[in-house]
């Protein structure tokens, strides 16, 4: 655990963080109320700094599991290659930027919330992405293996179709943008990644 620690510090508080002020939600519903985003506030000036704190609380054991055991796989390699201060920077500047879109879409929703780090999760596996693309992939689901690249594509194609038709309460914004905010920082801090990414293919 401390050999972890050491080679990815950054992304072993921001999990252990995001663990433990999921569960002291999980016992006190007066969190998410302090937490939780709401466009319709956040678009007004009021507790703006939800579009971090959100990222950090849960619905339920099974958000938070899904999301924590895709946090697992990918964020310490991640941090490992890309390195400290950039993976911490790609995690908060992506949790910012997924939020973005559904405050803009919400900004008149007052029920509408938002919460949980998918958007910056999906940062994580589209920057691990682009520095693995030939990395082996599978969905629980669908435990089908294919290379990472081709995960997502396919992962992008339908967070933009469920984004625009699915009724299932989750945001699928938050998911796509998150992931091209991912390839987005990614190049930014790393510009060499695109060269890496198509020798990878040679």
């Amino acid at each position: 655990m401390m050999e972890i620690f050491l080679a990815a510090p950054v992304a072993s508080i921001i999990f252990v963080l995001t663990l433990a002020t999921s569960l002291w939600a999980f016992s006190n519903e007066n969190i998410y109320g302090e937490f939780i985003l709401n466009p319709y506030n956040v678009s007004r000036g009021h507790k703006v700094y939800t579009v971090i704190t959100s990222g950090l609380i849960h619905k339920d054991w099974n958000h938070l599991f899904f999301n924590m055991l895709s946090y697992y796989f990918f964020a310490f390699q991640l941090e490992m290659q890309f390195g400290h201060w950039q993976f911490g920077l790609l995690y908060v500047l992506s949790l910012i930027l997924s939020d973005l879109p559904s405050i803009q879409r919400h900004k008149d929703d007052i029920w509408y919330n938002s919460l949980g780090a998918s958007g910056a999760i999906s940062a994580v596996i589209f920057s691990a992405i682009l520095f693995n693309p030939l990395a082996e992939m599978r969905l629980l689901i669908l435990p089908i293996p294919m290379p990472a690249w081709v995960f997502g594509g396919l992962y992008l194609i339908y967070c933009h179709f469920a984004s625009k038709h699915a009724r299932d309460n989750i945001n699928h914004d938050a998911h796509f943008y998150g992931a091209v905010s991912g390839i987005v920082i990614t190049f930014a801090l790393h510009h060499n990644i695109i060269n890496e990414f198509i020798q990878q293919f040679n």
